[in-house]
């Protein structure tokens, strides 16, 4: 709910524009400035954050256009700029509309409770806890606010996975997929069939018949034994694995810490084991999908009256 503070402000933003213009439409349809927020997790590491900032910059000509006026990106947490930041400047500059893209790879609380939390759109206390432990700011903007789906597409997701392990990939007969993602403890089963898809996809078109996952954030304590046992599955039955980062960007702390650290601890991991600390971004299919869900929902905004 928006405080009395917000109400006035709103009033004030938007309740006198019509008495500006005179000899008009009683009832002319509202003048609408749409803009869009990229929202994502949020690290300490300044390459992870540079990758997000990329993929603004990267759609940006493409979504600011008639319908779009602005586009900025905002951390939900560890690292500003904030939602609430982005928000405010949203109100400042009198946008009416804010259509709010997540940028996760796919379900987790974070996008059902905890964003829609931040913005006013529900109340979960769960996500009031958090917000309070993480001194997160929970702000309802002036500007209407809508939320798009995650990044949720498998198919974007298998090309992208296969792309990268057959880059790594030499002899795929000899070889095994071993996928690892961050993980969420309350959709463990959405991750687990949304990487197992993906490995029968890897299967089916580059020829690599073996593949596990297992996960490197909290759901897994950040334990790099965790990565270790899943190369070790897989080298079980094959000669080599092939390890693949199912992460949307590059941060140390996992992609060279955590998941490095695990393959370390694999014997002779040097010739039996193939690893490149990447990440799903960037990737032009990413970017498409911004554009494309951007301009979907900018024309149902436009469309209502």
């Amino acid at each position: 709910m928006k405080t009395v503070h917000q109400l006035k402000t709103c009033i004030l933003a938007f309740a006198l524009l019509p008495l500006l213009a005179t000899g008009a439409d009683p009832n002319p349809p509202a003048e609408k400035k749409i803009g869009v927020l990229l929202v994502s997790h949020g690290s300490r590491s300044a390459t992870w954050r540079g990758a997000l900032i990329a993929l603004e910059d990267a759609v940006r000509p493409r979504i600011v256009t008639n319908a779009i006026e602005a586009i900025k990106t905002a951390f939900m947490e560890y690292t500003g700029p904030s939602i609430a930041t982005r928000l405010k400047e949203f109100d400042a500059e009198g946008f009416t509309d804010v259509i709010i893209v997540p940028v996760f790879l796919t379900v987790s609380p974070h996008t059902f409770d905890d964003i829609p939390t931040i913005i006013g759109q529900k109340t979960d206390p769960k996500s009031l806890e958090l917000l309070k432990i993480e001194n997160i700011q929970r702000y309802t903007p002036c500007a209407r606010t809508v939320l798009t789906p995650n990044l949720d597409f498998p198919d974007m997701l298998r090309k992208n996975i296969h792309r990268r392990a057959q880059a790594l990939s030499s002899a795929p007969a000899e070889e095994g997929l071993v996928l690892i993602a961050y993980g969420d403890e309350t959709y463990e089963k959405e991750w687990s069939a949304l990487l197992d898809s993906v490995g029968r996809h890897v299967e089916q078109s580059a020829g690599i018949d073996t593949w596990s996952h297992c996960w490197c954030g909290h759901i897994a304590h950040y334990d790099p034994a965790k990565t270790t046992a899943a190369i070790s599955a897989v080298l079980a039955v094959k000669k080599r694995a092939i390890v693949i980062p199912v992460l949307v960007a590059r941060d140390e702390m996992f992609q060279v810490k955590i998941i490095g650290d695990g393959i370390t601890a694999v014997p002779d991991n040097q010739s039996r084991v193939v690893y490149k600390p990447d990440s799903i971004l960037p990737d032009p299919d990413v970017e498409q999908w911004v554009v494309s869900v951007a301009r979907e929902f900018a024309g149902k905004i436009t469309s209502r009256r």
